[in-house]
């Protein structure tokens, strides 16, 4: 079996609402680790997440230690790095055993071929100012030279403010099917330069949905916000399905 989730934003809201949120994430860890072959995590796991040479962010105990656990154990995990954690470095693999991602892939899984993507920094050709902002945050160079000028304390805060304020911002939006379309309009396009692929599997838009349209089938995460977290699994047969937790 192959499990997918993203969009936990561990570290988000108030003290008590990240400790809940955590021990649920740890509870799906445990309970898909009995029967996982492997576990794809589709970005945003950490609602911010920024690695110095020899620092990373407090707290997260319970998962950094769950998902070494599952590693040791021989469940493979793959961690896709999504808007709000892509300044993972390595801590991940060489601590946790946990493969880090960090473009789009194409997997071949029980029989199937699913192309799995985050889903930000994606057809955004007429959006000139998030393609400013994804480039800057990109950039390894801007990424070393805050490591150097900008303590740890003050590096966290910062990133904790300015992840917080983003997802705020985008909770007040009323995301509807419509708002999938230029993810959609992607996988339109990747599958008709690569027909072989069975499954296009998304995170990044909080909206679980599961869109067929003839050959083609896409598949939205959704979010753990709220009374019930949505993942999707991958059966040995090949068929796959969202599901809440």
């Amino acid at each position: 079996m192959y499990y997918f989730a993203s969009d936990v934003h561990l570290g988000g809201g108030d003290e008590n609402a990240s400790r809940r949120a955590e021990e649920r994430f740890v509870k799906w860890l445990e309970s898909v680790a009995e029967d996982a072959t492997a576990i794809f995590l589709v970005g945003d796991i950490f609602d911010f997440w920024f690695e110095y040479g020899k620092v990373i962010p407090k707290g997260f105990v319970r998962t950094l230690g769950k998902l070494a656990e599952l590693s040791d154990r021989g469940v493979k995990i793959y961690f896709f790095i999504g808007n709000h954690d892509m300044w993972a470095r390595d801590y991940f693999e060489r601590e946790c055993g946990v493969e880090i991602i960090r473009q789009p892939q194409l997997f071949e899984l029980s029989g199937k071929s699913i192309f799995i993507a985050h889903g930000d920094n994606m057809n955004i050709s007429g959006k000139p100012l998030l393609q400013l902002m994804n480039w800057g945050f990109r950039s390894k160079t801007l990424r070393v030279l805050f490591s150097w000028l900008v303590h740890p304390d003050l590096a966290l805060r910062f990133g904790q403010w300015w992840s917080g304020s983003s997802r705020k911002s985008h909770a007040k939006d009323n995301i509807t099917p419509k708002s999938l379309d230029f993810l959609i309009d992607y996988a339109r396009n990747y599958k008709g330069e690569n027909p072989s692929t069975d499954y296009i599997l998304f995170g990044h838009m909080h909206y679980p949905y599961d869109h067929t349209e003839d050959d083609l089938r896409v598949l939205f995460l959704g979010c753990w916000e709220g009374e019930k977290a949505t993942y999707a699994v991958m059966d040995d047969e090949g068929n796959i399905a969202l599901k809440t937790f």
